[in-house]
């Protein structure tokens, strides 16, 4: 956040483990972070959040990072670089993997490549955000159990034909969030609503992931949807009215490798 001067971690895949493990379930986060600031603090969060980083890689190099600003408190991305966190899959990865009840992954993951093999090992999760391009999902939605979409650009009609379209490639659940309007949920034969809850919008970052763990941790638990979209709206809300996507702001400064002075501001948003 280049205006405020802090920095804050987040990633699609990292926040929907930490709002899942917030909410009481296990979660792992499986990917790399970089050898700098960005990347030790990001792998300190995640100690902080209980959240398994037994399977994160700490890689020479810069931690990925994207440039954050905010109009209105809607969070917009003004740049960035995805630094290291490409990565493949391990054998160990993968059988690691085989032990988790869902796999959640997203269109930042670079994992397009290796979804068939996630898929294989675990139900798939994927968040598709704005991408609708045929050339993008065709290979991909064949793979996914639940599919998760940002649709704040569609009314009624064209989402519902959307959400429709999604399942007849193969998904299970079709989940589509649309910002100020109902988010709706499909299991292929019904479709839930859920209005938005009312909040001081300071930042939108993370919301959308936020709303997604609630949904996924509520379709592990067997909870009726009615529920799991209103704690979902409700996290979704809390979530927008602090900076970050889940806490844990430090100063955007350099400093000195090995050092441990991060300066934490504030305490992290619902802890």
């Amino acid at each position: 956040y280049r205006d405020l001067g802090l920095m804050f971690p987040c990633g699609q895949a990292l926040n929907v483990a930490v709002h899942a493990r917030r909410i009481g379930v296990e979660s792992a986060y499986v990917g790399v972070v970089g050898d700098d600031q960005a990347g030790r603090h990001v792998l300190a969060s995640i100690h902080a959040e209980g959240v398994d980083a037994s399977h994160v890689r700490v890689v020479s190099g810069p931690n990925a990072y994207a440039d954050v600003g905010l109009t209105d408190g809607n969070r917009e991305f003004l740049g960035g670089d995805p630094g290291v966190s490409s990565f493949e899959l391990s054998d160990q990865d993968l059988r690691f993997l085989e032990s988790v009840d869902i796999v959640h992954s997203s269109e930042s993951s670079y994992l397009e490549g290796q979804l068939e093999r996630l898929a294989s090992v675990a139900p798939l999760s994927f968040d598709f955000s704005i991408r609708r391009d045929d050339a993008y999902l065709d290979p991909i939605l064949p793979h996914v159990t639940i599919a998760a979409f940002s649709l704040a650009d569609l009314g009624d009609n064209d989402a519902l034909a959307w959400i429709a379209q999604v399942h007849r490639a193969g998904p299970r659940l079709v989940l589509a969030t649309r910002g100020p309007s109902d988010a709706l949920l499909s299991d292929g034969r019904r479709v839930w609503r859920q209005p938005p809850e009312p909040t001081n919008v300071v930042d939108t970052l993370g919301a959308g992931d936020a709303f997604i763990a609630h949904v996924l941790v509520g379709f592990l638990r067997d909870e009726p949807f009615e529920a799991s979209l209103a704690n979902a709206a409700h996290a979704a809300a809390t979530t927008c009215s602090s900076y970050g996507a889940f806490g844990h702001g430090i100063e955007d400064v350099q400093l000195e490798p090995g050092t441990t002075d991060e300066r934490p501001i504030g305490s992290p948003a619902g802890s």
